[in-house]
């Protein structure tokens, strides 16, 4: 690890004069290869880490053969959710920095107890991602008057469209892309 991560990690804890140890990170199935560093340290007597997680293009990028320069968009779009923000997350240099802790941590639904309840947990999920991607505070109105205007079925239709066309890119890229 550079010694500029070192430092921005160092920045991100609430006292600078903590002992803490650093370690190596793999998780989640969207970023397995990336740079990921956590310090761990302990703060008013129970455990605190923050992860450095290194940006990295967006997938367009790559998709239509452009240089990558970085999630440019990350802070504006995180900036531009409506709710309320996580105030331990935020962009330095080339790095998204936030804290790890249980309850802000993705949800794995194989984890869960049996006598879960699925549908409640969902409409949680989908209205933070909905929070998210309105965008901003003036697209709001607008969005929702579009969203108003579909059937009710749309989504899932829309969803089942999507997973057949990924079904179907993916049996193409297992044959060499014919």
């Amino acid at each position: 690890m550079s010694p500029v991560v070192r430092r921005i990690l160092e920045g991100t804890l609430p006292d600078t004069h903590l002992a803490y140890k650093v370690v190596s990170r793999e998780a989640g199935m969207g970023s397995l290869g990336q740079q990921r560093y956590v310090a761990i340290s302990e703060w008013n007597g129970g455990l605190i880490a923050r992860e450095a997680k290194a940006l990295v293009p967006s997938a367009c990028a790559w998709l239509e053969r452009k240089i990558g320069h970085g999630q440019s968009f990350y802070q504006r779009t995180m900036a531009g959710a409506v709710r309320s923000g996580d105030p331990f997350q935020t962009i330095r240099g080339g790095w998204l920095i936030r804290r790890l802790s249980p309850d802000s941590n993705p949800i794995e639904i194989a984890d869960l107890p049996k006598g879960r309840d699925e549908h409640t947990l969902l409409l949680a999920m989908g209205t933070e991602a909905a929070n998210v991607h309105l965008g901003s505070a003036r697209r709001v109105k607008s969005i929702l008057a579009d969203v108003g205007r579909r059937k009710s079925t749309w989504l899932r239709a829309a969803a089942k469209d999507m997973a057949k066309a990924t079904e179907q890119d993916w049996k193409a890229f297992q044959h060499g892309g014919r």
